[in-house]
């Protein structure tokens, strides 16, 4: 079903620096929990512990019951989907960069998958459609076109858990916005683990949990945490201010009221 628990979870690199003070928390089968804080707050780490590239010091992550270190790698990876920050692209055709999700998917399944993620009528608007080559890494797609066929990717995978893992926070707030209805149709019916630094992507989630220097330091809904008035209060109004300064800046371009000097 896709019940994922970290249960009193501690873990270092190195052992003179804790990373994760005896974390708990729950992620409902079905659910979105998002996991915010500043950088260093230790993060990304959870979602390398739950693929397990790393096993914990202390502690129990489970799914559905289990703990992953007494299933096999395949298995455990073979339920989670990744959306990363960073998106790995091969040098390779549209088509085989979806299909990668799952190689043996006909034609049919892989355009499906491209139509939910939100990519296919960009895809067909290419010269030669799903056999257009993308370049060493994806350098012949913009930032959102990447993410767009990372998407499909997993969804092709159909995994029952989707982690994203800073999947937004590279993009600018326009595309950043077009790529998170995506993702919130992908999530629907499965266990989202979100891992965010910008608060804007999580505000609809099931439970965000705040980290600071490893440690829980508040958790709730987006309403209930503004309301509470405390650290992620604080984070939302600063990053609430950047947006606003963003979108002004880019207003007096379009009206050729301010040029950037790195335009000029």
């Amino acid at each position: 079903d896709g019940l994922v628990r970290f249960e009193h979870v501690s873990f270092r690199y190195e052992p003179r620096r804790a990373v994760l003070r005896d974390v708990s928390f729950e992620v409902p089968a079905g659910s979105t929990v998002a996991i915010v804080g500043a950088s260093g707050a230790g993060k990304s780490t959870i979602s390398r512990l739950l693929f397990r590239f790393y096993d914990i010091d202390d502690g129990a992550i489970t799914i559905d019951g289990q703990d992953i270190r007494s299933v096999t790698q395949d298995s455990l990876r073979a339920a989670i989907g990744i959306v990363p920050q960073d998106t790995v692209l091969f040098n390779d055709t549209v088509f085989y960069n979806i299909q990668y999700g799952r190689p043996s998917a006909s034609p049919a399944e892989v355009e499906e998958a491209a139509r939910l993620a939100q990519v296919h009528d960009f895809v067909m608007s290419l010269p030669d459609g799903y056999n257009t080559r993308v370049g060493e890494r994806g350098l012949k797609l913009s930032g959102g076109e990447k993410q767009r066929v990372a998407i499909a990717r997993t969804i092709l995978k159909s995994p029952r858990i989707l982690l994203f893992d800073e999947a937004t926070s590279a993009l600018d707030t326009h595309t950043e916005r077009e790529i998170q209805t995506a993702l919130d149709e992908v999530s629907a019916d499965r266990t989202a683990l979100v891992i965010a630094h910008r608060l804007s992507t999580v505000v609809n989630a099931d439970e965000i949990i705040v980290l600071d220097e490893g440690t829980i330091i508040e958790r709730g809904r987006h309403e209930e945490l503004l309301a509470h008035d405390g650290a992620y209060s604080k984070l939302w109004r600063r990053q609430q201010a950047a947006v606003r300064r963003e979108e002004e800046i880019a207003a007096d371009v379009a009206d050729g009221v301010f040029i950037p000097a790195a335009a000029k």
